[in-house]
């Protein structure tokens, strides 16, 4: 009787699935916008999928993220940084300050104001999330060939600089 043929391991990587060669048309503005658009959505959707907690919303993990890399900031600030109205980045503020993930403190120079600063557990929270994204999109990168790879260090530069004009 033969022996039984081994279970495939799972450090094998995939054969890299070339596409077909691009038409002019494929790399048109108009059409590549649409195509690459779409990409970019799915990309971000399965990324949000891998955080901290459940009981932290998009929306507040960007609060933390922001306050995280600029330091305290005002409702006011945040609202405008995340595109919302300010009551909403009030109810946002309010329910993070309730989770222990931010701290409200009097603002130094206006009185009227509050300054809204991270917490050391929303700290974690941000680094935990990070690290959970970092490591599933690390894990995809390991399964691409070498050439792929550099192809996607070199769109990486590309997409950076579409970002920031």
């Amino acid at each position: 009787m033969p022996a039984p043929t081994p279970a495939p391991s799972s450090s094998v990587k995939p054969e890299a699935v070339k596409p077909a060669s691009l038409t002019p048309a494929q790399c048109r503005p108009g059409t590549l916008a649409g195509e690459l658009r779409v990409a970019v959505v799915r990309m971000v959707r399965r990324l949000r999928m891998e955080r901290s907690s459940e009981d932290i919303t998009d929306g507040q993990y960007s609060v933390l993220a922001a306050l995280s890399k600029n330091g305290p900031l005002t409702p006011g600030d945040l609202a405008d940084r995340e595109h919302v109205r300010p009551p909403s980045m009030t109810r946002t503020v309010a329910h993070l300050e309730q989770a222990g993930l931010v701290a409200r403190s009097d603002h130094p120079t206006d009185r009227r104001q509050v300054l809204v600063t991270i917490t050391e557990q929303g700290e974690a929270e941000v680094r935990e999330t990070r690290r959970r994204r970092d490591l599933w999109l690390s894990k995809q990168l390991a399964t691409l060939t070498v050439e792929e790879r550099t192809t996607l260090a070199e769109a990486t530069e590309i997409l950076r600089r579409i970002a920031t004009t």
